[in-house]
């Protein structure tokens, strides 16, 4: 009797400690990420304290999945790094980890001899890869992806031609609608970057929404709740929010990150604004940018 008492404590101790944990990731606000891989970011590129961002990336990404953005690549980077000064970042584990978040840049990665070489350092080759980035392909959502190169078809149709462009932008702004109460979000994970040869990132859609008042309040509110869950970049929601600001308000952008004709009155304020969304401050959005162009120089 004992026994069985024992067994159904530790039964129940462990479905509980499950159902927490999920519920936990579920509510993971991933605003505070994107602001601890900016802050993580600028310890090394203005400090160049490298172990220092290492330690701190390791303990980040014990909360929180990790994501690999443009640009900054944190997980990527935290790996390297890692591997360059002999510290343990959990090996094939996390290698096969990474996979899936370089998954939709695959076709320009599959060149990059370091990316390569790293994995081969661990036992993994260009096959195992190649075999990984199938498997993550198989897993996309159909739906989404063929909603989503409907829509984007026919916003860069419409702005090829000049033609029929308020009718077009109103036809997306429903679909998009659908397709997040539908299907969520067409973020990385879910449609990737390609449809066969047709690039179709999501930034551009979300860009043009900004220009009708109507749908506005829809959304600024429910994007919001995509950056918050990590799938939706914070730069693409600040970008159409400050084309909203420039377009329909006639106002200077809050997160300066789509420009425009806008004017740089305050930075203070500017900064704060972008932190509230997970972005960098202005100066480190520029040394990253600085950065990111001379890395390209240096591949090619």
């Amino acid at each position: 009797m004992r026994k069985n008492t024992a067994y159904y404590f530790i039964y129940t101790l462990v479905i509980s400690l499950f159902i927490f944990s999920s519920c936990k990731n579920r509510n993971l606000n991933y605003i505070a990420y994107y602001n601890k891989v900016n802050e993580i970011d600028s310890i090394y590129r203005f400090k160049k304290d490298t172990l220092s961002a290492i330690k701190q990336y390791k303990k980040l990404f014990r909360k929180y999945p990790p994501l690999n953005q443009d640009r900054i690549q944190e997980y990527e980077t935290y790996i390297r790094f890692a591997d360059q000064h002999h510290k343990n970042f959990g090996g094939k584990k996390s290698l096969y980890k990474l996979i899936p978040l370089i998954a939709p840049y695959w076709q320009y990665r599959k060149e990059d001899t370091r990316f390569i070489q790293l994995y081969k350092k661990y036992g993994i080759n260009r096959q195992e890869i190649d075999l990984e980035v199938a498997q993550w392909k198989k897993r996309l959502n159909r739906k989404l992806i063929d909603s989503f190169t409907v829509a984007f078809k026919r916003d860069q149709d419409s702005r090829k031609n000049s033609l029929d462009i308020i009718k077009n932008d109103k036809k997306n702004a429903e679909m998009l609608k659908w397709m997040f109460e539908n299907e969520g979000f067409p973020s990385l994970q879910k449609i990737g970057l390609w449809n066969g040869d047709f690039f179709m990132p999501s930034g551009p859609l979300l860009l043009h929404m900004a220009d009708y008042d109507e749908y506005h309040p829809y959304f600024k509110t429910k994007i919001l709740e995509y950056v918050k869950s990590g799938e939706c970049p914070p730069r693409d929601y600040a970008a159409m929010i400050d084309r909203y600001y420039l377009h329909i308000l006639k106002k200077d952008p809050p997160y300066w990150v789509y420009i425009g004709n806008g004017n740089l009155k305050d930075s203070a304020v500017i900064n704060r604004n972008r932190k509230s969304v997970g972005l960098p401050g202005l100066r480190h959005a520029q040394v990253i940018t600085k950065d990111f162009s001379k890395k390209n120089k240096t591949e090619k």
